[in-house]
C-alpha cells in the first residue's frame, strides 16, 4: 500500500493520525504510547500494525520491547501527505495534550537515568558495571596521546579522566547527573588535578564549543543515550579536524534486567550499528572490534570503536 489514495485512507483515522504525529517526534514504545494516549495496548497495537502494513512506520525490537518510529526515506509524495495531515490538525487541543504527555514521558526517561546515577555516585567503581573492565579500559588508554584536550562524554565520576588528566593538556568531563559532577569535582580537587573540569550536560547536547577538543571518549555511555546517533554527531562537532573519537560499549546482548539494574536504554550495539553511527556522522578511518568478554553470566562483551574527524 503506497499510493496517495491509500495513504489518505490510512491517515483518515484520528487515532492513527495521533500516533503518526507522535512517532514523527520521537521513537516510542507501545507502553509509552499507551501512557500518552490513555488507550489500551490492543487498540494501539492494532493501529500500529496497520501503519506498519502501510509502510508509514517501522518497529525496532530491543529485548522484549518494541519501539516505533516514522519510516525513514518515505517517498516524497507520501511524506508530503503525512506532514500535511499532521499540520492540518496541529492546532487541535487533543494534539496539544498529546504533545504535553509526550514531553512528560520523555522527562520520565531522563529522570530514571539521572536518579540511578545520582544514587550510585561515589560508589560507581565499587559496583558492578557491565563492560567496565580494566582490560577494556587499558586498551582504550593505549590509544591515547598526551598533551591533548580531551572530552570524556558521559564521564560519571571520571575514572578514566582522572588517569588522563595527569598527562593531558585539559580534560572536560561531561555528565547529566548533578551528583556525579559534584563527586568528580571533589575527586579532582583532592588529587590536585587543576586541568580536570566537570560540566553538567547531556552527551546529545554537549556544552563545549565546535572544534574545541582533540580526543572525545564515550566509555559505556552510548547505551544510556536516548538517541545514540545524536551523541556521535555531537562528538564529531566538538572535535577538531584530525581529532579522534573512541567508543567503549557493550556488544548487543539479551540481558533485559540491565534496564532496571543499570538504567540502560539500549541492550548494547552490534558492530555494524556502531560503524553506521560513525559513518553517518562523517567520520573516517573507522574501526570497530570486540576487546573483552566477561567470564560470568550474562557474559557481557565489550566493543571498542575508533574513528577520526576528517
Amino acid at each position: 500500500m503506497n499510493s496517495s489514495w491509500d495513504t489518505l485512507k490510512i491517515l483518515s483515522d484520528p487515532t492513527r493520525l495521533r500516533l503518526i504525529a507522535l512517532v514523527m517526534r520521537e521513537e516510542l514504545s507501545v507502553a509509552e504510547l499507551q501512557e500518552i494516549l490513555g488507550m489500551g495496548q490492543s487498540r494501539i497495537s492494532s493501529q500500529l500494525a496497520l501503519l506498519r502494513q502501510a509502510s508509514l512506520v517501522v518497529d525496532r525490537r530491543d529485548g522484549k520491547k518494541a519501539f516505533y518510529s516514522l519510516r525513514p526515506h518515505l517517498e516524497p509524495g507520501q511524506l508530503a501527505l503525512v506532514r500535511a495531515a499532521v499540520d492540518s490538525v496541529a492546532g487541535l487541543e487533543v494534539l496539544a495534550e498529546d504533545g504535553r504527555h509526550l514531553d512528560r514521558v520523555l522527562a520520565k526517561r531522563r529522570r530514571v537515568s539521572e536518579q540511578y546515577f545520582n544514587l550510585i555516585a561515589g560508589r560507581l567503581g565499587r559496583s558492578h558495571c557491565p563492560g567496565r573492565s580494566w582490560e577494556a579500559i587499558g586498551r582504550l588508554a593505549l590509544r591515547l596521546v598526551p598533551q591533548v584536550v580531551v572530552a570524556d562524554l558521559g564521564a560519571g565520576e571520571g575514572m578514566i579522566s582522572q588517569l588522563l588528566a595527569r598527562n593531558a593538556k585539559q580534560v572536560w568531563c561531561i555528565d547529566n547527573s548533578p551528583r556525579m559532577v559534584e563527586v568528580g569535582t571533589e575527586l579532582a580537587r583532592k588529587n590536585g588535578l587543576t586541568n580536570l573540569t566537570y560540566k553538567l550536560g547531556d552527551i546529545e547536547q554537549v556544552p563545549l564549543a565546535d572544534e574545541s577538543v582533540d580526543l572525545a571518549i564515550l566509555s559505556q555511555a552510548l547505551h544510556h543515550a536516548r538517541h545514540p546517533q545524536k551523541a556521535v554527531d555531537e562528538a564529531h562537532r566538538i572535535l577538531r579536524p584530525g581529532g579522534q573519537l573512541l567508543i567503549l560499549d557493550l556488544a548487543e546482548h539479551g540481558f533485559e534486567k540491565a534496564r532496571e539494574l543499570y538504567a540502560d536504554l539500549w541492550l548494547g550495539f552490534r558492530e555494524s550499528a556502531l560503524e553506521a553511527f560513525l559513518k553517518k556522522a562523517k567520520f573516517i578511518k573507522i574501526e570497530v572490534a570486540p576487546v573483552s568478554r566477561e567470564t560470568v553470566e550474562p557474559y557481557f562483551e565489550t566493543l571498542l570503536a575508533s574513528a577520526t574527524r576528517a
